[in-house]
């Protein structure tokens, strides 16, 4: 039975890197997958997904237009497809999941959404927001903070290296800009020694 699955973690954790692994399971047995990135996320290059360990793959892009149902039933035209993979999936929007899940429900296919869980400031991406809402399957991708505890906040630093408390919640970078940190050693670099 075909599954909406969100796959969160911060920063670094290797979410593109099992992504990409099991796109390749399903290649390796004779089956297509479609991958999808966010068309703004030009790091790796344009319509590309690529790891921090240096593997990557070709990808087609979306951008917060885009009617990902009708990306999928085309694609689907074209001929067998077992599995749709979604790189970046923060920046879906709340629709765009609702279209997802449609596909789902629908056309009877697999997807399978990797992205980040919360921004900078400690709130939720609007796309992934509705993926914890509507998703099937979760699952938490871990990784640690300088500590040695879980992480599961990220700051973005500044020019000077300082943690910024404000600006746009997208801001498209990498370990020049972003820190995956545990709760509180977040709050420490946030200046919030106090609960909220």
């Amino acid at each position: 039975m075909a599954k909406l699955y969100f796959n969160y973690s911060t920063m670094n954790a290797g979410k593109s890197t099992i992504l990409l692994q099991a796109s390749h399971n399903y290649r390796e047995r004779g089956m297509e997958t479609f991958l999808l990135t966010a068309r703004l996320d030009t790091r790796a290059g344009n319509g590309r997904i690529a790891s921090r360990i240096g593997i990557g793959e070709n990808a087609e892009t979306f951008d917060a237009s885009d009617d990902l149902f009708a990306v999928i039933e085309a694609r689907l035209s074209h001929g067998p497809c077992a599995c749709i993979f979604i790189d970046e999936a923060q920046f879906l929007t709340k629709q765009q999941v609702w279209q997802l899940a449609r596909a789902v429900d629908d056309l009877k296919i697999p997807v399978m959404c990797y992205g980040l869980r919360v921004d900078f400031r400690g709130e939720l991406f609007p796309g992934s927001a509705a993926l914890l809402a509507l998703a099937d399957e979760m699952r938490e991708v871990r990784t640690i903070c300088h500590c040695g505890k879980k992480a599961s906040m990220v700051v973005r630093r500044g020019p000077d290296g300082t943690a910024l408390r404000e600006g746009a919640q997208v801001q498209v970078g990498g370990n020049e800009t972003y820190v995956s940190l545990c709760r509180r050693h977040w709050r420490k670099e946030m200046g919030d020694t106090q609960t909220r």
